[in-house]
């Protein structure tokens, strides 16, 4: 009995009908940057101080400048010609005293400043940023600071839950039927997102796409990779990533040009409304439905490829054996995960490194952001390290295979997280390559993880698990921040040190996978189990 693969081979593993598949749904892998990384720009947090209608009333009678409204507001020598910090206190004086001069105002209150009453900002911020984001309105600074963490850990949550339970209902009743509505959704939350008048819809609806977004990408990621022949399997998983990278940099071109974050939400969703045209372009993967014995379904969809693709379908592949017909459906099970000992190691260790992938790309994302100028120019000039990642993999993956290569990614990004430990600060330039090495590392890493986990599950359960073992890096993507900013507190270069450590671990594990190379996809558990025996 011929698998599907055989008959690929005769119909195009990669034709007409292949490429328009992979071209739709890379768009919606481009769509998905703004939600896993929108917060970048949704969130952005500028330079404040507090809101003092006492201070700009003596402002405008003594006719200062800026700067020297500035240096009356904020406690702390020195501030002069730095017209905007982070600032969470003010002086709790009187300022509408008749008293009040206007060369030194605060002399005549006392002495030496320190001596002055401090508390919280009573009246507001002032921003310093031409745009907007939902930091600055709903003032999520200060004091409320966590809320904006919390919009953040929202999204992750949503993630989590959304790729363990929509996976299991995507092996179940059909990834097309899933994509859909994940795909409406989402659009339909991104929507209200943008038009939601309090912090709490706002988070409300982010969570929401959190729960949809992720699932609806991995699922148009499987459908991709069943569609495809053996051969070219690899390059159409690199490449649906790829767009993923194409989506972070026009983000930060349209957020440029869109600084205000409502009209950001809106113009990033707008497009997903478009998607709900697959269903009359993208049929039901033939790999799921010959899992769940739907054969006539499948056989309908195998002679729609070829159709597409211009080829006959020979007539020896004309129908499936009745055998074939009458076995057994396969339901996935999470069980089916751990059940047996080489599926069992081969889910441990794709979920730590889902885990540490994702806790090193952010992780190194938020630490390029700390010294840098520009926000639009420093994500657009990291994201375009991505592309080197991906023709790296495309050059070695078939020639090495996936372990080496993938081993030496997660070492490489350890090892470039360590350096800077050892880099002098007067070293900036350097400091700056090695984080770009670091983060192509981490995304080949992150690439191959996405491409070996399909590899290593029997069909029946490849969608759930690529998604339970994926829903790891959604954790990592809840702790990434505290790990960041928490650990900078107590010595600044100790999450470095950490992210080195995970990495390092991370390839060692690697090699403990069997290698995928030139194997067909495995069809039942026992050729899951077999893996690692050589051919």
């Amino acid at each position: 009995m011929p698998t599907l693969d055989d008959i690929l081979e005769h119909i195009g593993e990669f034709d007409f009908f292949q490429k328009q598949t992979f071209f739709l749904l890379s768009l919606l892998s481009a769509t998905f940057a703004p939600i896993y990384v929108g917060i970048v720009f949704l969130g952005f947090t500028p330079d404040h101080r507090c809101r003092s209608p006492g201070v700009a009333e003596l402002s405008r009678r003594c006719g200062w400048s800026l700067e020297e409204e500035f240096n009356y507001t904020v406690p702390g020598p020195g501030l002069v010609g730095q017209p905007f910090l982070r600032q969470c206190r003010q002086y709790e004086v009187d300022w509408n005293q008749s008293a009040l001069g206007c060369v030194d105002p605060l002399a005549d209150l006392a002495a030496n400043r320190s001596h002055l009453p401090l508390g919280p900002c009573q009246h507001g911020w002032v921003y310093d940023t031409p745009g907007s984001s939902i930091v600055t309105e709903f003032n999520l600074v200060c004091a409320n600071s966590w809320m904006l963490d919390l919009f953040q850990a929202a999204v992750n949550v949503g993630f989590l839950i959304g790729s363990v339970g929509i996976g299991y209902t995507a092996d179940r009743f059909g990834r097309k039927l899933c994509l859909l509505i994940t795909i409406l959704i989402n659009a339909t939350s991104g929507m209200l997102m943008a038009v939601s008048p309090t912090y709490a819809w706002v988070l409300t609806f982010r969570m929401i796409q959190g729960l949809v977004s992720k699932a609806g990408w991995t699922i148009g990621y499987t459908l991709i990779t069943e569609y495809v022949g053996l051969g070219y399997r690899r390059t159409v998983g690199i490449f649906y990533q790829a767009a993923f990278t194409v989506g972070l940099l026009v983000l930060a071109g349209v957020a440029h040009a869109l600084p205000h974050w409502r009209w950001l939400q809106f113009t990033v969703t707008l497009p997903n409304f478009c998607f709900l045209f697959y269903y009359w372009c993208i049929p039901e993967s033939p790999r799921w439905l010959i899992s769940q014995n739907k054969n006539t379904k499948a056989m309908r969809t195998i002679k729609h490829i070829a159709n597409k693709n211009g080829k006959p379908l020979p007539a020896s592949f004309q129908s499936l054996r009745p055998e074939e017909e009458a076995g057994e459906k396969l339901s996935p099970s999470f069980l089916d995960l751990v059940r047996t000992p080489q599926i069992r190691k081969h889910t441990l260790i794709l979920m730590y490194n889902w885990f540490t992938s994702s806790v090193l790309y952010q992780g190194l994302i938020m630490h390029m952001g700390l010294v840098g100028d520009n926000i639009y120019l420093d994500f657009f000039y990291s994201a375009l390290v991505e592309f080197p990642a991906a023709l790296i993999i495309v050059l070695t993956i078939d020639r090495i295979g996936r372990r080496y290569p993938w081993a030496v990614s997660n070492i490489v990004a350890g090892a470039a997280c360590l350096a800077p430990v050892f880099i002098p600060d007067g070293l900036h330039w350097l400091k700056i390559t090695v984080a770009c090495l670091g983060r192509m590392g981490i995304t080949m890493a992150y690439e191959m993880v996405c491409l070996v986990n399909a590899e290593l599950y029997p069909t029946f359960i490849r969608n759930l698990g690529v998604l339970v073992c994926s829903s790891l890096c959604d954790i990592g993507g809840i702790i990434t921040p505290f790990l960041v900013y928490r650990l900078t507190s107590v010595w600044p270069e100790l999450p470095l040190v950490i992210f080195a450590v995970v990495g390092v671990i991370a390839g060692g594990l690697v090699l403990l996978l069997p290698e995928t190379r030139g194997k067909a996809l495995p069809e039942t558990i026992e050729e899951a189990e077999n893996m690692h025996r050589p051919s």
